[in-house]
């Protein structure tokens, strides 16, 4: 989703909120022979935020899917609702109008808020809604297990991948030439970041290292920093039921954020506590002011892309260098790997509350056939979708995506899709200003393990 997937964006738009009736009401019953209304809303709008996905979806999947359906006897139209604000401000929204029973048919959330909202009883198991031709959809046998898993909660399907993601170490080729570092660059163990972080402060460079890190960046901070750093420490922030409190891998990943922001002049404190401090790390970049940055594919789809992208490049090809993270050490990563990542995605789903659910996950279907997928990421759109057989056909002509198809989903993890995550991240948030702050690199994951505790029941849950 997306989005940015890390972003991952949620999407909809309350019915109540455009004075819309609840779901399926504004035209007919849908009974044999009657006139069927559908609603799709994305966080998307014409001219403004994924554009490009608005665009798709009031041009092509609504005129072709209602013409589908006439083929078949059904009176069926769609309406899409745009809209294009922040991520959160929708879940709150969401939430709301899942729980009290409004909404659209078809929407999108974060993969993140799958168990969440699962166990809110806002959304429910697809074969649960719409039968079982939620399970035997033709896409599933093209969609990879680990991929599936996103969309999975407590072993039962809960939406549809909308698609999947890869987390890489960016860099500026032009100021690594100035700083006498190579173009093609693969760092094997944190130090060597910070290495090079040291040849590009000297040679003039004025945010070597951005990682994100604060509250003020939200989900970024714990998807593009410290999720995968501690993947590179060998930790994750789950394991067998239990929570990562205040271990060594967490305590050296809050000592990389003490190195890079805790005065060394390596990264930009200031800038983590921005409101809009991640777009200006994209911005500054694209204009030569940043040497390495850690983010998803969405920086190389939809920011520093030379046609569509918010901070564009017309020298990406030849400026922007990619490489895998490097574990702390080699082999010291998680599973024994050299090099790690971190993958999200949105997800899309059916609202329980739909008055046409078996016309509504045609609807969600439809919008993730190949046919859909292809016509979606055409003109420059190109991400990597969840369907192999998709990404076999349009990503031969994208070396990135590619390359985070090839090498990097094979070493990825996710983040646990449960109720307390968006807390637990928080919490993780909440420890790296601390440490750039001053705290101690030993206090400032003792104080998050007691955050913690608090958030997941007790010392009990927490591994240490």
């Amino acid at each position: 989703m997306v989005r940015n997937r890390s972003m991952g964006v949620v999407a909809v738009l309350a019915a109540s909120a455009l004075g819309l009736a609840a779901c399926g009401q504004s035209s007919g019953d849908g009974g044999e022979g009657g006139a069927i209304e559908l609603t799709i809303a994305q966080n998307a709008i014409a001219g403004g935020k994924n554009a490009a996905a608005a665009d798709h979806i009031a041009s092509w999947v609504i005129p072709k899917f209602e013409e589908a359906q006439k083929a078949k006897g059904k009176d069926v139209t769609v309406k899409f609702v745009p809209s294009g604000v922040d991520d959160e401000q929708y879940k709150t929204k969401l939430s709301l109008d899942l729980k009290s029973g409004k909404g659209a048919d078809v929407i999108d959330i974060d993969g993140i808020w799958a168990g969440e909202f699962a166990e809110a009883g806002y959304i429910k198991p697809l074969a649960e809604v719409a039968g079982p031709e939620a399970e035997s959809w033709e896409g599933w046998q093209q969609i990879p297990e680990a991929v599936q898993g996103l969309a999975t909660y407590n072993g039962k399907k809960y939406a549809l991948p909308v698609g999947t993601d890869g987390r890489v170490l960016y860099f500026n080729k032009t100021l690594f030439q100035k700083a006498g570092l190579p173009a093609d660059w693969q760092p094997v163990s944190w130090q060597e970041v910070l290495d090079a972080g040291e040849k590009l402060k000297s040679s003039g460079v004025p945010v070597p290292i951005q990682i994100n890190a604060g509250t003020a960046m939200g989900e970024a901070t714990t998807m593009q920093g410290v999720l995968p750093l501690l993947a590179g420490a060998g930790g994750e922030v789950q394991v067998d039921g239990k929570w990562t409190g205040a271990a060594q891998p967490l305590k050296d990943v809050l000592g990389l954020y003490q190195k890079v922001y805790g005065g060394s002049g390596l990264g930009d404190p200031k800038l983590q506590q921005e409101a809009k401090g991640r777009d200006k790390s994209f911005q500054q970049f694209a204009e030569g002011k940043v040497g390495i940055l850690l983010e998803g594919d969405y920086f190389w789809r939809g920011v520093v892309n030379p046609k569509t992208g918010v901070a564009p490049m017309a020298d990406r090809e030849e400026v922007v260098g990619y490489a895998k993270i490097p574990a702390i050490e080699p082999g010291k990563g998680i599973r024994g790997q050299d090099f790690v990542s971190m993958s999200g995605g949105a997800l899309r789903t059916l609202n329980p509350n739909s008055k046409h659910p078996k016309e509504a996950f045609e609807l969600l279907a439809f919008t993730l056939s190949a046919d859909a997928l292809k016509e979606e990421t055409k003109d420059g759109n190109v991400r990597i979708t969840p369907r192999t057989d998709v990404n076999k056909e349009i990503l031969a002509g994208e070396p990135l995506l590619t390359y985070i198809s090839d090498e990097v989903l094979p070493l990825t993890a996710y983040r646990p899709p449960v109720a307390v995550y968006p807390q637990v991240s928080v919490a993780l948030q909440e420890a790296t200003p601390a440490v750039a702050g001053g705290t101690a690199a030993d206090q400032a994951p003792a104080d998050y393990q007691k955050k913690l505790e608090g958030i997941v029941g007790g010392a009990a849950n927490v591994a240490s």
